[in-house]
């Protein structure tokens, strides 16, 4: 099993003439040394001779070659600590109590957690058992262990003080069970319990013998045999009520058994369950975990990969419980039990698609999850790791995927992105939030009903870029008193300037923008004139918004109403730039339906071809052929291009 602690340092302190130094030695040498110095040479064990696979340094103590201040400095640096006692002498069992005990936690602190192991030496030379005079200083002493009787003469037992020694180290009792209580300690039942809901894959709070063979797979590779697990099945129906339910086992029946496996001295059962979901020895999830290391290079963005989707796709069908495609609070909130927070507040009910009850649908929780993804990584893989995907996965790095870079993109004519950032930017009262809603989907008098306290500056949904489903993130940008944008601000795929057509100053604002941010960039922008239902008024700006449009190469200004039914085409030509931004003469005719006669024909031939096949094949057969047929467009005006500067050269 691997272990977080890369090494472990074992002390033996102790009374002089008790045999310390024989027990290092008998170890090392595997026969009694008649003679033996005051003090044994710091030893390392190399980690492929140890049980559990890890470097041990033995350390000795004599008091003739060291002084208090230094058996201090080795009690702190210790992992753990063997305090060796004879067994035929009184006075050393005595000072257990009177001594080394009190100046452990003298040294260390009263609540210190270093393990330790009482050593009784020199068996072989009595028939008295002085195990039951030890039995009231553990109970006294939580802090230790457990108590090993042996010799170093006989040899016997001395390799189980130091594998107990390890063992003690490596799987510790004090955060995993309270042995005044005799159970587990609350972090433990809190971990334990994270780790069954994770393994209850229909969520039917029973662990059926399928759900076990999995769990036994992930921590032990090696399924139950059959018997074993109805031993197992019977342990806990006599010893639990409600530990068996159905013939599965019970939340209570599962921290039973755990429980068992400690007060049994299988602590390592435990442990390797604790750590193959992650917990270190203070039961804390490891950074490792939650958090394993992503490059993402300037340029380049990140997207959930279908593995992803297809994980967080079953975890919603896990917990809808009443199976109505969308997630009741309730619902959401035992999703999001095996996690520390809740990762969304109330804002999300107005970023993504929801019931009319406000109640997330499956498309808008995969749409919050790919919103995540693009603008906060990190936040995403570490919530992965609390839902359990590396229960599933070896990493939740195969749920993410981190595109090229979009300078790429753009010498290649091609993307493969399927997630599309758009900022959408006007002056104040232009209607921005009407736009944003109006992507979910929702029109004016929809809007007119929400919470204002809860709005966001975000929200995604599906296009469709002919044929294919792209996400398109609308991000409103504010612009508070400053007309200067931030990198981060101009970051996006395509830009989106605002006016009002009832707002004659409002056009204004958009024009100032695009001349100072977009007119040199490579950003596609589009403007949209909204509150398209009523008259537009002349805006007091020295280009009507055809004009400006016209004289800057855009696309004329696209007309967005949403009084009623949302005007969602312009949803579509926001994608369709961002999807193809270096397209922009064959988009502008795109955009406006102007299809030169050649696409026309090739598109009403393929959908000949198509038309007796099913629909959705039809509709992303013909979307690749699009795709194929711009990229064609862009070869011949590249190859005209070409052919024109040969000529005049």
């Amino acid at each position: 099993m691997t272990s977080y602690k890369r090494d472990v340092r074992i002390l033996l302190v102790g009374d002089e003439k008790v045999g310390k130094t024989s027990l290092i030695l008998s170890l090392v040498s595997e026969e009694f040394a008649e003679e033996v110095p005051a003090r044994a040479e710091e030893i390392t064990i190399p980690a492929d001779v140890t049980p559990e696979h890890v470097p041990t340094c033995i350390v000795d103590y004599s008091a003739q070659d060291q002084d208090e201040s230094l058996l201090q400095d080795e009690i702190r640096k210790a992992s753990v600590v063997c305090i060796v006692y004879s067994v035929i002498d009184e006075d050393s069992i005595q000072r257990l109590t009177t001594y080394w005990l009190p100046f452990l936690r003298h040294t260390l602190g009263e609540d210190h957690r270093t393990p330790v192991i009482l050593v009784g030496n020199k068996v072989d030379m009595t028939d008295i058992q002085t195990l039951e005079s030890i039995l009231p200083i553990m109970n006294d002493f939580g802090e230790v262990e457990t108590c090993v009787e042996c010799s170093a003469r006989t040899l016997k037992n001395i390799s189980e003080v130091f594998y107990y020694a390890q063992k003690a180290v490596l799987h510790p009792t004090a955060p995993v069970y309270n042995p005044d209580e005799k159970e587990l300690t609350h972090p433990a039942k809190r971990a334990l319990t994270r780790i069954f809901r994770i393994c209850d894959l229909d969520n039917d709070n029973l662990l059926s013998d399928d759900e076990i063979n999995m769990f036994q797979l992930k921590c032990f590779n090696a399924p139950l045999h059959p018997q074993a697990l109805e031993d197992v099945k019977s342990i806990v129906k006599k010893n639990v009520c409600d530990g068996i339910i159905k013939d599965g086992i019970t939340l209570k029946g599962f921290l039973f058994l755990h429980t068992l496996f400690i007060q049994k001295g299988r602590h390592e059962t435990t442990w390797t369950v604790l750590r193959k979901f992650g917990y270190d020895d203070n039961l804390q999830l490891t950074t490792e975990y939650i958090a394993p290391q992503l490059t993402v290079s300037l340029g380049c963005t990140t997207e959930m990969t279908a593995q992803g989707y297809t994980f967080l796709a079953r975890l919603f069908d896990k917990y809808d419980e009443d199976r109505d495609g969308c997630l009741s609070p309730t619902e959401l909130q035992s999703l999001f039990s095996t996690c520390p927070m809740m990762p969304w507040g109330p804002d999300v009910n107005n970023t993504v698609c929801t019931n009319a009850d406000g109640w997330v649908t499956m498309e808008g929780y995969l749409a919050q999850w790919t919103l995540t993804t693009l603008l906060d990584v990190t936040r995403a893989i570490e919530f992965l790791a609390y839902l359990g995907y590396n229960y599933q996965h070896d990493s939740q790095l195969s749920a993410i995927h981190v595109t090229r870079e979009k300078k790429i993109d753009l010498e290649k004519r091609q993307t493969g992105r399927n997630v599309f950032r758009c900022h959408v930017l006007g002056a104040k009262s232009v209607g921005k939030t009407a736009f944003l809603q109006g992507l979910l989907n929702r029109n004016l008098r929809y809007v007119a009903t929400l919470n204002r306290q809860y709005l966001s500056n975000f929200t995604i949904n599906t296009v469709q870029v002919y044929g294919q489903d792209k996400y398109l993130m609308l991000h409103e940008v504010d612009m508070m008193m400053c007309d200067m944008l931030t990198p981060t601000e101009l970051d996006c795929d395509v830009a989106c300037l605002v006016y009002d057509v009832t707002n004659p100053q409002s056009f204004e604002f958009c024009a100032r923008m695009y001349l100072k941010h977009f007119i040199d960039s490579k950003i596609p922008t589009l403007i949209v004139a909204s509150k398209a239902e009523y008259p537009e008024v002349r805006q007091d700006y020295e280009f009507t918004p055809a004009q400006f449009c016209s004289r800057f190469k855009l696309p004329p200004p696209q007309r967005f109403t949403c009084i009623d039914k949302v005007n969602h085409d312009v949803y579509v030509k926001l994608a369709t730039m961002a999807a193809y931004p270096n397209l922009k003469r064959l988009v502008h005719m795109l955009l406006v339906h102007q299809r030169p006669l050649w696409l026309e024909e090739r598109l009403r031939h393929m959908r000949g071809l198509f038309q007796k096949g099913g629909r959705p094949y039809v509709q992303a057969s013909v979307g690749v052929a699009v795709a194929a047929l711009l990229g064609f467009a862009l070869y011949k005006v590249v190859s005209s291009s070409s052919s024109s500067s040969s000529i005049r050269r």
